[in-house]
């Protein structure tokens, strides 16, 4: 079966370049520490926990749904990842330089749901009383977007999404091949009933990413469309409306929405809203 390469967008390529050059003194600590990334003109120094994953070559798909097949070969290049999903407390430290719309209109988060856990309060918007660990929820997809943009990062693709929960050996799900159970994964769980990030360890992948499965579907920067997949035919559009495949099910699906390949058809609906069982983490090219 042909390969294909898979190519993944630098930040770059997102069209959100810093507005002025870091101070000597920043770039310095970040050269000295590792450990901080800050945007100019936006963020705040923020601690970085990614993992890298090696690239090679997926066989992605392959699963029970219709939607899974056929399966292919895509090629990918090395990459990071956050560790875990990203949480209300580093969401909100966005949203207060941000401001909950873009300049062009689209709303970053939907602090008006009723499942929103980020609000206003003395004039800042923080996370609810004990949500400040919790994967943030009710993020546009282009909220999403623009957060990893503001860390120069940017959402991971479906396909580096899969390599990371499946890597060669093709895992079921991100630990193995052992079905889900409550030890591993956040699922099953009653609506808006949300964990904190790391609370399940044992479902980790060997390379140390945690939550891919449970808790919270996650935004990827790829269209739904059907496979194979291919960079260059349009999915890795970033200003379409469309639909945006979510992957690693959430805290009130299934065990069988849990599977590294199952691509969260339907569950975004409207990539514009944020969702109560939507999250996200970066990703970002290997320097």
């Amino acid at each position: 079966m042909r390969r294909m390469l898979h190519r993944v967008p630098s930040y770059f390529d997102t069209g959100l370049w810093p507005r002025r050059a870091l101070g000597f003194g920043t770039l310095a600590l970040c050269w000295l520490f590792a450990v901080f990334v800050t945007v100019p003109g936006s963020a705040q120094p923020h601690q970085e926990d990614v993992v890298t994953i090696r690239g090679g070559v997926l066989r992605m798909g392959g699963g029970a749904e219709p939607d899974e097949q056929p399966r292919h070969d895509v090629s990918i290049a090395t990459f990071l990842i956050d560790r875990f999903p990203v949480t209300n407390a580093e969401f909100s430290e966005f949203l207060n330089q941000a401001g909950l719309r873009s300049a062009d209109g689209r709303r970053h988060y939907d602090d008006d749901d009723n499942d929103a856990r980020i609000h206003r309060r003395e004039g800042r918007l923080t996370p609810d009383p004990g949500f400040a660990d919790h994967p943030v929820v009710e993020a546009s997809w282009f909220g999403a977007r623009n957060y990893c943009a503001w860390r120069r990062a940017r959402l991971p693709t479906e396909a580096e999404w899969e390599f990371a929960a499946r890597d060669l050996e093709g895992r079921d799900f991100p630990w193995g091949r052992e079905p889900p159970h409550p030890g591993r994964a956040r699922f099953a769980s009653g609506w808006n009933q949300t964990a904190p990030i790391g609370s399940h360890p044992a479902g980790a992948t060997p390379d140390g990413v945690q939550d891919l499965a449970g808790n919270v579907h996650e935004w990827t920067s790829s269209l739904y469309r059907s496979y194979p997949y291919r960079f260059d035919d349009g999915r890795e559009d970033r200003d379409s409306g469309e639909e945006r495949v979510t992957r690693g099910g959430a805290h009130d699906s299934s065990a069988a929405r849990l599977s590294a390949t199952w691509r969260g058809k339907g569950v975004s609906r409207s990539p514009q809203a944020g969702h109560h069982n939507i999250g996200f983490r970066c990703a970002r090219d290997m320097p």
